[in-house]
């Protein structure tokens, strides 16, 4: 089971990685070309970049506390983070229409859930 963790951890940090980075670096306009990216019409530059910018300390917090030895206990607190971000996220791809988003972050939640659950539990780092 700890080897399960640590494997959907490093899939769901690399994940909100690239995501972190187009957020965070790509122009506005190409963001928003892309499939499923007409949201980011609906919201400021500034709030788009520190979605990006939370989503890269997502990847940070699903890895290295844990690996580092340095308050494990923020992998599943940034597990927890990541599931507040994806119902926000599912909240404005269903606004839109985007109803396969939606799934796609569900599927997200469910990874972060199994994450949290596991960590804060049998399987923590204590």
């Amino acid at each position: 089971m700890n080897i399960a963790l640590w494997i959907t951890a490093g899939l769901l940090a690399a994940v909100a990685l690239v995501a972190g980075l187009n957020k965070a670096f790509l122009p506005m306009a190409k963001l928003a070309a892309a499939p499923g990216g007409g949201w980011v019409t609906d919201l400021g530059a500034g709030f788009v970049r520190t979605l990006g910018g939370l989503e890269i300390l997502a990847a940070a917090g699903l890895i290295l506390p844990a690996v580092l030895g340095l308050a494990p206990v923020l992998v599943p607190v940034t597990a927890v983070a990541w599931i507040a971000l994806m119902v926000g996220a599912m909240y404005t791809h269903g606004r839109r229409g985007d109803y396969t988003l939606v799934a796609v972050n569900l599927v997200y939640v469910a990874i972060a859930v199994f994450i949290a659950v596991g960590r804060f539990g049998h399987w923590s780092f204590a």
